[in-house]
């Protein structure tokens, strides 16, 4: 593997660790607003997250490259209301699903195939990432001014796998 490309998978690395801190960060939100299913779904997908970053890891240390894991900032605290909260988390898929794309693109050009199949599966598992995001996004814009419905969704939400 080459520098560049070891580099970018640092990168990649740090952007999973990036998202599972920010789930936890919208989980905290949502508890503190009394949304416990909201919080139960959400930090499932921080988990998910943090085994994303692990398999990436993983895959840079079984090809024998040394790796150096970055800094991260905090993520956005504060949110509006639990549309917000999916509107950030979607937007944070999309720069994801754009950065695997990139990474594969780089894996590419370098002619590392070996990275190949690893990334075509991220690709494969970012649409299943948005889907679900956007799929709750539109049902919580669509319940957001009934407090009824709201509730409905937040209890329905630990059900659903989280993507």
């Amino acid at each position: 593997m080459n520098d560049d490309l070891l580099a970018a998978f640092a990168d990649q690395i740090a952007l999973e660790q990036a998202s599972a801190q920010a789930y936890l960060q919208m989980a905290a939100w949502a508890s503190a607003h009394d949304l416990s299913g909201t919080t139960a779904w959400l930090r499932a997908q921080a988990a998910e997250e943090t085994g994303h970053a692990l398999r990436f890891l993983d895959f840079v240390l079984d090809r024998g490259a040394e790796i150096r894991l970055q800094a991260l900032a905090a993520p956005p605290a504060d949110y509006d209301s639990v549309v917000a909260v999916f509107e950030a988390a979607l937007a944070h898929e999309q720069r994801v699903s754009q950065s695997i794309g990139d990474l594969y693109a780089a894996a590419q050009a370098a002619g590392d195939y070996q990275s190949l199949p690893l990334l075509s599966w991220f690709l494969a598992e970012q649409v299943e990432e948005e889907a679900s995001v956007r799929t709750i996004l539109g049902e919580l814009r669509f319940a957001h001014a009934d407090p009824t419905a709201l509730l409905l969704l937040d209890r329905e939400l630990p059900t659903r796998r989280a993507a």
